[in-house]
């Protein structure tokens, strides 16, 4: 008998047997076991867990064997024992401080994307910006031993890391303070230079900065990315600096006047957000500015109401924050395997282009 090949009659899931005949499927009264399972695909039963937890020395043809027979008994693996036997629960926290879940819900749902592969279910608990119920949170997640966590910042600057936890951890959109952490960020200058560039390319010569709260680190690293974009073409910001106040569509329009006053010539604005490239528009619009014919104008976020609600649509850079749950599910995924990662991953983010940065005619 060659390697991989099976004795006759039940299939033992590397070869290529026929295996034996089907029995019936089990009594309705009762929840379909592994066994059943097994019974009703014609393999053994350690054959039918290896195929339902996707083990790589399983035929395909005995794997989709054992799935249709599992689909057909509506059968439910007992994730409990797996887990125990595993030493794993099959479930990760998500510990976040954003309170309106606008940058936490596409982390969470990129990181249940990569997850889902796994059978891995994802918990999620908003701190509220609280550190008492931040450390209330994890003492609950820990309780329910999750293999785990994600911890999501309320905004992208460096916060506390959580110490020693008993399981791996990852932090995904603010970095932790310890460079022994795994940190995933998004890349804030890259995101200036990539806005400026294209703005650039399209033949615009005399770009302003208008941006948000200077206390973020990520205002200004979108502001040290667009000055370094302007270099490299030799050139300098309209107005000699970026224009810094909140983060609103208010402060959009005035700053925006302000700017128009300072440089009549103005031909395009980087704004630090999709909100306050709303106001800069509808500042232009009243100045009876053309967009894109006169001024271009490119945000940040793609936050696809206020971006495609915009008139014209906004160019915006998307900093992809479902792909960086994903990565940070990944990077949890290969920790919880024994691979940690340590330090800061910055993850680019990606230029869209709509119509309010088109290039002149």
């Amino acid at each position: 008998m060659t390697t991989g090949d099976a004795p006759q009659g039940r299939d033992d899931g590397t070869s290529g047997g026929s295996g034996g005949r089907p029995g019936p499927p089990p009594d309705d009264a009762r929840p379909a076991t592994l066994r059943d399972v097994a019974t009703l695909a014609g393999v053994s039963v350690p054959t039918a867990s290896k195929a339902l937890n996707g083990r790589p020395d399983v035929r395909e043809s005995t794997r989709r064997r054992v799935e249709d027979a599992a689909a057909r008994l509506d059968f439910t693996p007992n994730t409990l024992a797996q887990g125990l036997s595993a030493r794993r629960s099959g479930t990760v926290g998500l510990l976040t401080s954003d309170l309106d879940g606008r940058f936490s819900i596409p982390v969470l749902m990129g990181a249940e994307d990569a997850f889902g592969f796994e059978r891995t279910a994802v918990l999620l608990c908003d701190a509220r910006g609280d550190a008492i119920r931040e450390q209330h949170h994890l003492r609950a997640l820990l309780a329910r031993r999750v293999d785990g966590l994600i911890v999501v910042g309320e905004r992208p600057d460096v916060r506390a890391s959580l110490g020693r936890v008993p399981v791996p951890v990852v932090y995904a959109y603010a970095p932790s303070d310890d460079p022994a952490d795994c940190s995933l960020v998004s890349d804030h200058e890259g995101a200036g230079r990539l806005a400026v560039e294209h703005l650039l390319a399209t033949g615009r010569r005399c770009v302003g900065h208008i941006s948000g709260d200077p206390g973020y680190g990520a205002t200004r690293d979108r502001a040290e990315g667009a000055r370094a974009a302007l270099a490299s073409a030799g050139l300098e910001l309209a107005g000699g600096r970026p224009l810094l106040g909140a983060w609103s569509e208010e402060w959009g329009r005035g700053a925006t006047r302000s700017l128009l006053r300072a440089e009549p010539g103005l031909d395009a604005v980087f704004a630090g957000s999709d909100q306050v490239a709303r106001g800069v528009l509808d500042a232009l619009r009243e100045e009876g500015r053309r967009v894109p014919d006169d001024v271009a104008v490119v945000g940040v976020d793609n936050w696809e109401a206020v971006a495609t609600g915009a008139r014209p649509a906004l160019s915006t850079v998307d900093l992809d924050l479902q792909h960086l749950g994903r990565v940070a599910a990944q990077r949890l995924q290969a920790a919880m395997g024994g691979s940690p990662s340590r330090g800061v991953e910055r993850l680019p983010g990606r230029l869209v282009v709509r119509a309010s940065s088109a290039p002149r005619g």
